[in-house]
């Protein structure tokens, strides 16, 4: 059958053939495709004619391909498969330009990693709107993602959990981060045994960016001086002499000023990780794992 006479087809009349042939029949498929069937018989004819080929033989009591009817059959599907795909790719173009991410993000992550990965993905990506979510907790990260709260989930700790994926992005430095005349009566970098005796500068007890420090320094902490449950405030506190505070060094570098970082013995690190469902995506979900992997690369290199 020439190719000539397949391009430009009506795809409604290479879906119904597709029918009537899955069928077994011009009733059955009339009665599946919810049209009736003088109405489906005449659009195979239809069909026929574009093709200027008969596709069913009509003499018995039922319909059964012809020779050219089953040399038509497998490129008909072909061409219905080709053009759902086209479909998908149309959708995935219109979904990244006014598409929306539910996002659920552990808050010790919400000054770094999330705004560079957000600030990336809105360069390429401009009209996807991300919804970021403070689920309170590691728990209630999984668990967002777990009911569908959230599409993804941004975290720090360790998941192992069957009905959600992991990916992990990079490791990186948790730094002591303390006021100049603090920092000059410790060695560098300052033993884990010595901050027992640092007034300390940290999130409320409840917090998850402060369950993360308990869990790494564990017996270490000892004397802390201010609570608070604002990251901020937590910030302009220790620049201002009231202790000191564990900080990612790049944030610590970058963001605060007229203080000093130093690392600790044994050092203390974690790793930041995405986690979502098994399944598709959606592709404002996908475009934010590419950015993702992509700055991990950067980070890693």
């Amino acid at each position: 059958m020439p190719m000539s006479k397949v391009q430009g087809m009506d795809l409604r009349l290479v879906a119904y053939f597709v029918a009537v042939v899955d069928h077994g029949g011009v009733t059955k498929a009339a009665r599946a495709l919810y049209i009736a069937q003088p109405s489906l018989s005449q659009a195979i004819r239809s069909l026929e004619r574009q093709l200027g080929a008969q596709l069913f033989d009509r003499s018995g009591r039922g319909l059964t391909l012809t020779a050219d009817g089953r040399a038509f059959a497998e490129p008909a599907r072909q061409i219905l498969a080709d053009a759902e795909a086209a479909k998908r790719r149309v959708h995935a173009v219109r979904d990244l330009v006014t598409g929306r991410l539910e996002i659920a993000v552990l808050s010790a992550l919400s000054a770094d990693p999330l705004p560079e990965l957000t600030s990336a993905l809105h360069r390429r990506h401009p009209g996807i709107l991300v919804t970021v979510r403070d689920p309170g907790s590691s728990s209630g990260v999984l668990s967002q993602v777990r009911q569908g709260e959230a599409e993804l989930g941004l975290t720090d700790f360790p998941v192992q959990n069957d009905m959600v994926r992991t990916r992990e992005l990079w490791e990186e430095e948790i730094a002591l981060v303390m006021p100049p005349d603090l920092a000059a009566t410790l060695p560098d970098p300052v033993p884990l045994t010595a901050i027992a005796g640092i007034p300390l500068v940290l999130e409320s007890s409840q917090a998850s960016g402060r369950a993360a420090i308990d869990s790494a320094l564990g017996q270490a902490l000892g004397f802390v001086a201010v609570e608070c449950a604002h990251r901020q405030a937590i910030w302009e506190l220790v620049m201002h002499g009231a202790g000191a505070t564990f900080l990612p060094r790049r944030i610590a570098e970058t963001e605060l000023r007229n203080v000093v970082v130093r690392s600790t013995s044994p050092p203390v690190r974690r790793t930041v990780r995405l986690v979502f469902r098994p399944g598709p995506l959606s592709p404002a979900a996908t475009a934010f794992l590419d950015v993702a992997a992509e700055m991990s690369r950067s980070r890693l290199s």
